[in-house]
């Protein structure tokens, strides 16, 4: 999946003259110490802006760096409701939408996302993020229809975006269009040659086209580029159990627990290859 990044909005000088000279000087204090990285004097500066001033309306963008300070130091809830808060006071900022979706979606709360994501849309029908975003959550949901929709969209503006076209081949293999799905990584390889992930991801459409040879040759091209990522090691011991090679199976099973797998989760793969 996707990795998402900590969107920081800061105060403008343009704003300043609208404010009082005390909660001015409180704000730029604030994206001073979010600069610096100083999470919790930072919070606590907005903290004192947002009393002194509880009815203005910059404040939105105070509560919105709030709940990226929150987010960062893993206060999830409290990061929500400072989202909210901002969004209370600016309900259409796609920025503040953004921050909150994304945590949203960290959170297992997809529909709340989904929610978010389609707010953003109907104010920017080709913001990327949220095209990209709703459609792996209606990925994973299993809405496949809908998924395309948003993949066609997003393609249709960026043709070349990598979330997208990834997306889409993997929405092609769900969907049994195994020579689309191959179509897609190939051209992205031949643009991305050192890209472990897409070796990986051919390798899983060979793998459903029974294709082991070619799907081994790949998750070891994975493995050379990328050896600290447990998926490709996994593929190859399932590949490798299902040739009835259990040392080589379970050999790959041990080194994808070593490098973060869930033992519980491949205990099944373990106990038959044994």
């Amino acid at each position: 999946m996707r990795k998402f990044f900590y969107l920081l909005i800061f105060v403008s000088f343009s704003c300043l003259s609208a404010m009082s000279q005390n909660y001015g000087k409180l704000c730029n204090r604030a994206s001073e110490l979010l600069g610096q990285d100083s999470l919790q004097l930072a919070e606590e500066v907005i903290r004192q802006a947002l009393k002194l001033e509880p009815a203005n309306p910059h404040n939105a963008l105070l509560f919105s760096n709030l709940g990226t300070i929150q987010r960062r130091q893993r206060q999830y809830d409290d990061a929500i409701d400072s989202y909210t808060y901002a969004l209370n006071i600016a309900p259409l900022s796609v920025p503040i939408l953004l921050n909150r979706a994304a945590l949203y979606l960290e959170q297992g709360k997809d529909d709340f996302a989904r929610v978010d994501y389609s707010l953003i849309l109907d104010r920017e029908k080709n913001n990327k993020e949220a095209l990209q975003m709703r459609a792996y959550i209606y990925m994973r949901a299993r809405d496949y229809k809908s998924a395309r929709v948003d993949y066609d969209s997003l393609l249709k503006t960026y043709p070349l975006d990598y979330a997208g076209r990834f997306g889409l081949a993997t929405l092609e293999q769900k969907e049994g269009r195994f020579a689309r799905a191959l179509d897609i990584f190939n051209k992205m390889l031949v643009e991305n040659s050192e890209d472990a992930a897409l070796y990986s991801a051919r390798a899983g459409v060979e793998r459903d086209l029974k294709h082991d040879d070619l799907a081994l040759l790949d998750l070891e091209e994975a493995i050379k580029l990328k050896p600290e990522e447990p998926e490709a090691y996994l593929m190859r011991g399932q590949i490798y159990l299902a040739q009835k090679k259990k040392d080589m199976a379970k050999r790959d099973f041990e080194k994808a627990v070593s490098l973060g797998a869930s033992r519980v989760d491949i205990k099944e793969l373990l106990r038959q290859s044994r």
